[in-house]
């Protein structure tokens, strides 16, 4: 029975165990979605990758992301670590300069620098003002009322993010969601830090789980991807600049945010390999 390489990789970590673990799995073809799915409930982290020959001649690998209960087009974290397992992997891009990265929102492109990985944030598939009703119902859930919130806006470009702003980062630490929820919500949470600190912003990321439940990310490229530029828009923030999340979890998780002369942002930081091995081909009895 054939064996695939198997990979635990660390991103967004400031140091090896405080970013936001990825399970990632080299397939050699395509499996059935329902195989993968059951895989990545076994596995139970946050998102679980298996990379897989591109389609496209222009990209250099395909990924399928999945979380516990369904397959994103596109997610930050996942993005870099599959990039990082490829590369220790021995894969070899068309360019020197970037990897390409094929997956259900497209063609992503990720820049290789000394020390970490960085992805070209994929545009919003939903923003705009959040329906009133939506708001009440997000703050039931983070346990806020509506007066705390500075600003609300859809900031989605793949699992979702509805996006809070609050007074400040403390405000954001403080924050105690309730732990279920009977419809499906993803919240991302953003508050500045005080002027002079070493980074700008810390970031929640509070979403459903597949049973009712709510549960806290890490680290998210996703959201962290949408929320730059959200506030760089509104101008609380000046390109490059850091942002911190994972505080209220032990996390010391560390985003970088750049923005090059097109406009484009880039969501980057650390990965690192902490476990690796094979595994058997996935069957389901």
């Amino acid at each position: 029975m054939p064996h695939y390489p198997f990979q635990l990789v660390d991103v967004f970590g400031e140091a090896p165990f405080t970013g936001n673990p990825l399970a990632v799995i080299a397939l050699e073809a395509d499996q059935d979605t329902a195989q993968l799915q059951a895989i990545t409930r076994w596995l139970n982290l946050s998102e679980t990758a298996f990379l897989l020959p591109s389609r496209s001649p222009d990209a250099d690998y395909r990924v399928r992301i999945f979380t516990l209960d369904r397959e994103l087009p596109f997610a930050g974290h996942p993005t870099l670590g599959s990039c990082h397992a490829w590369l220790a992997l021995g894969g070899t891009p068309h360019h020197p300069d970037k990897v390409v990265q094929e997956c259900g929102a497209g063609l992503i492109a990720v820049r290789r620098g000394t020390e970490s990985l960085a992805f070209a944030a994929p545009p919003l598939i939903r923003s705009g003002p959040i329906e009133p009703a939506k708001l009440a119902e997000a703050c039931a859930v983070l346990g806020i009322g509506e007066s705390d919130v500075v600003a609300a806006e859809w900031i989605d470009n793949g699992p979702g993010w509805l996006g809070i702003q609050l007074r400040d980062a403390a405000a954001v630490i403080a924050v105690e969601p309730a732990r279920s929820h009977d419809a499906r919500i993803d919240i991302g949470l953003v508050g500045l830090h005080p002027p002079g600190s070493p980074q700008a912003y810390e970031v929640r990321a509070i979403f459903s789980d597949p049973y009712g439940g709510l549960i806290e990310d890490p680290v998210t490229g996703s959201l962290n991807a949408s929320a730059a530029a959200w506030m760089l828009r509104e101008g609380h923030v000046t390109a490059p600049y850091g942002a911190t999340q994972g505080t209220r979890l032990g996390r010391s998780g560390r985003i970088r945010i750049e923005q090059d002369d097109t406009g484009t942002i880039w969501v980057g930081g650390r990965t690192a390999t902490l476990f690796a091995g094979t595994t058997r081909e996935p069957v389901l009895c």
